[in-house]
């Protein structure tokens, strides 16, 4: 036994050995752990953000449309997501996120160590908690799409948070580091990231006028988007959001009785989900995303690195003419007016087939030009399999003005339900700046995409009337001159029409009533050819013939171009085209483009006005009278206008002008064949003009707007002929006229 002992004693040499190999051991372990930590580092295990990254995170950052008081029209985006600055938040915010997430925020460094230890001990023992801290978390968010599962994958992802953490905190305030982690968290519903999207989005505000119970709500959904969504699960929610606000009452941030009273609180919801058929002015801000891409590409702007501007994702900001609040009240003045004609429109068809004779052609196009048609053509369906499949029923959503209807319907079925569909679109602009102030391109843009404003063309009817008065009263024609009022025939033109205020008539007289035989006379006199001159010049870009059948509106052209053409009257006969963009920024105010107005002088500004004067008169007794009446609130105030209506009433128009504003409606079905029968509904006064009534009741009664009531200006240099005609014999005072439809086969000679 003594021996054993003896031998069993550690010499110096041992104890040397033994201390050298410890050493080792540690000092390995070390080396190989601050080995393996700059492997990390370096991206040996995963690209890490660099400085500039971290800066400026290569995120989807959605780009903004902003009207003119800088409210938010709508957003471009693959993330809906936009940022905002520390003062931006609101205090209950950043408290809630402190003390839910991280009650040491601004005790540590990056990492909570103690907070991590006590962690790590738990989930030994079977109690699994998180232990991130929002320098963390901010880190993973940065680098990583989301939270690996593979346990050796999360470690090195954990490693990299670490890592990452700890080069924010040197080189960000706290501050700075809660601003990028709202912007960066993502709320999991309709594609919502960032806190700014989320305020939109849930409560339909900013984050700086969020309530104590409604950024309890968001701060509550960082454990978990869709287990604690306010709108999957809204018990869940609401609960959640009670013990973050318990969490901020633990910490001092708030007192008892403001949880007592804000936990008594429903969860209420203000959902404005962002997309682009959703919200205002959807199709305004379609068209407004190819302009932006025509004008950077004409204009060579680009990105530093040489390519091109991304809309979807460089979180631009684009500042827009358009007024929140106006756009509101067109949108609105056409749900009342269209609901109402709608059902008019129905009776005339209900119990009736439309589609027979030539109007059965419409069927087939209407079929080849659906997305269903052409996918099965695509896949090599037979002709037999594609008719099959358009009179099989199926269920479809359709568009209804009380909203959107589920249904069983056969696809050919829906095809004729959508082409006796009333389509409407109007445009408000100032005529002095060009500015937009309203655009509504369809009445639905979920399922009528095509922009009635810009992209689409329509005949234009008697509201071209004013272009062939303009050229006679720019060649020194008094508006009191008159001029033959019958039918008559030009080459092989004779026009159609009725005879109202009397013949022979004057220019005013003529137009005040929409007569087609004087003005078909009065282009005789001046030439086709310059009236279809001026109209150019006035900014109509359709095809435009040097016929005398325009001189009635035998030609197409857009609500764009002639709410354009008919603010050069109101302008002292300076055209400016209407501007749909003021300037585009960068997300940190560089500004990429602004846009330079152009401008032409197009008539004499005393013509200009003579002409406005005209117009006036359709309003005050003309064909467009019905605007005086009550149901539009007593519009009393100078109003101008025209007017158009054409063959078959297949396009209602009518363009009101007042000293501020033009605004140009159109209405008609999806094919010109399909339309109202009589001219009662059918008829511009009727299915056009109630819609700029409705808008401009709403417009003027809105103080903050200050658009007033007065008189149109003279033209500076005043006016050297007569207005009035009152001298002259044979003025019609007749009952209210109306619109004469267009009744003109031939384009021309």
């Amino acid at each position: 036994m003594k021996r054993e002992s003896k031998n069993s004693k550690l010499t110096t040499e041992d104890i040397k050995r033994y201390t050298r190999t410890c050493w080792v051991i540690l000092l390995g372990a070390i080396g190989f752990g601050m080995l393996f930590l700059f492997l990390v580092r370096i991206g040996l295990f995963g690209k890490l953000p660099s400085f500039d990254e971290l800066e400026n995170p290569q995120s989807n950052l959605a780009s903004e449309i902003l009207t003119d008081d800088n409210r938010v029209l709508g957003t471009y985006y693959r993330q809906n997501r936009s940022n905002v600055e520390y003062s931006d938040l609101s205090p209950y915010l950043i408290n809630a996120l402190i003390s839910t997430e991280d009650k040491r925020f601004y005790g540590h460094s990056g990492i909570d160590y103690s907070r991590t230890f006590t962690v790590i001990f738990h989930t030994l023992m079977g109690n699994k908690q998180g232990g991130s801290t929002i320098t963390q978390q901010l880190a993973l968010n940065l680098f990583a799409e989301k939270r690996e599962r593979n346990t050796i994958k999360r470690i090195m992802q954990k490693l990299q948070e670490w890592i990452t953490a700890v080069r924010l905190e040197r080189n960000y305030t706290k501050e700075e580091i809660i601003m990028m982690y709202f912007n960066t968290v993502d709320f999991g519903y309709k594609n919502t990231y960032g806190i700014k999207s989320a305020a939109r989005t849930f409560f339909n505000t900013t984050p700086d006028k969020l309530k104590l119970e409604e950024a309890a709500v968001l701060v509550g959904m960082l454990k978990g988007p869709s287990m604690y969504s306010p709108v999957r699960n809204i018990e869940r929610s609401q609960s959640r959001r009670n013990l973050v606000m318990e969490n901020m009452m633990n910490e001092g941030f708030i007192s008892t009785e403001e949880l007592t009273a804000a936990k008594e609180k429903p969860l209420k919801l203000d959902l404005n989900v962002s997309s682009y058929g959703e919200g205002l002015a959807p199709y305004f801000r379609a068209v407004l995303k190819d302009e932006i891409k025509k004008e950077f590409q004409r204009l060579q702007i680009l990105k530093d690195d040489g390519t091109p501007y991304d809309l979807d994702k460089d979180g631009l900001k684009i500042f827009t003419p358009i007024n929140y609040d106006m756009q509101e009240y067109a949108e609105a003045a056409q749900k009342e007016w269209m609901q109402k004609l709608q059902r008019e429109f129905d009776k005339q068809w209900r119990n009736k087939n439309p589609f027979v004779g030539d109007r059965a052609k419409l069927l087939q196009a209407g079929m080849k030009r659906s997305d269903r048609y052409i996918q099965m053509k695509q896949d090599g369906a037979s002709d037999e399999e594609i008719k099959k499949a358009f009179n099989t029923k199926t269920s479809m959503t359709i568009f209804t003005w009380r909203g959107n209807v589920d249904t069983m319907m056969t696809p050919m079925d829906s095809i004729k339900y959508n082409k006796l569909v009333l389509r409407n679109s109007m445009m408000s602009m100032e005529p002095r700046s060009g500015h937009i102030k309203a655009w509504v391109g369809g009445i639905n843009f979920e399922h009528y995409k095509y922009d009635q404003v810009k992209m689409g063309i329509r005949q234009v009817g008697s509201t071209a009337k004013p272009f062939t008065y303009a050229v006679a009263i720019d060649n020194d024609y008094s508006p009191c001159q008159t001029i033959p009022n019958y039918q008559q025939t030009y080459g092989d033109w004779t026009p159609r029409g009725t005879v109202q205020g009397g013949n022979p008539i004057t220019l005013k007289n003529a137009l005040k009533y929409s007569q087609n035989y004087a003005t078909a006379y009065l282009v005789n006199l001046v030439g086709a050819s310059n009236v279809a001159d001026l109209t150019r010049k006035m900014g109509i870009t359709s095809n435009v013939p040097n016929y005398p059948s325009i001189s009635l509106g035998a030609y197409e052209a857009s609500v764009y171009d002639m709410v354009g053409a008919y603010s050069a009257f109101v302008n002292h006969g300076t055209w400016i085209k209407p501007i749909m963009i003021l300037r585009v920024e960068t997300k940190d105010g560089t500004v990429l483009y602004e846009n330079q107005p152009d401008v032409k002088m197009v008539l004499n500004p005393e013509s200009a006005y003579i002409m406005v004067d005209m117009l006036r008169g359709v309003v005050d007794g003309g064909t467009a009278s019905r605007l005086r009446r009550a149901e539009f609130g007593g519009l009393t105030n100078p109003i101008g206008g025209k007017t158009g209506t054409t063959n078959d009433n297949s396009d209602a128009w009518f363009i009101g002008v007042t000293p501020e504003l033009v605004t140009g409606v159109w209405t008609g079905a999806e094919d010109r064949s399909i339309s109202f029968s009589n001219m009662q509904y059918g008829q511009g006064a009727a299915a056009a003009l109630p819609v700029f009534g409705l808008y401009m009741k709403r417009v003027y009664a809105d103080s903050k707007l200050n658009y007033s009531k007065g008189d149109f200006a003279k033209p500076p240099g005043g006016l050297t002929r007569t207005l009035d005609c009152s001298q002259y014999e044979g003025i019609y005072h007749g009952g209210e006229p109306q619109e004469p439809e267009l009744q003109d086969d031939r384009l021309g000679f």
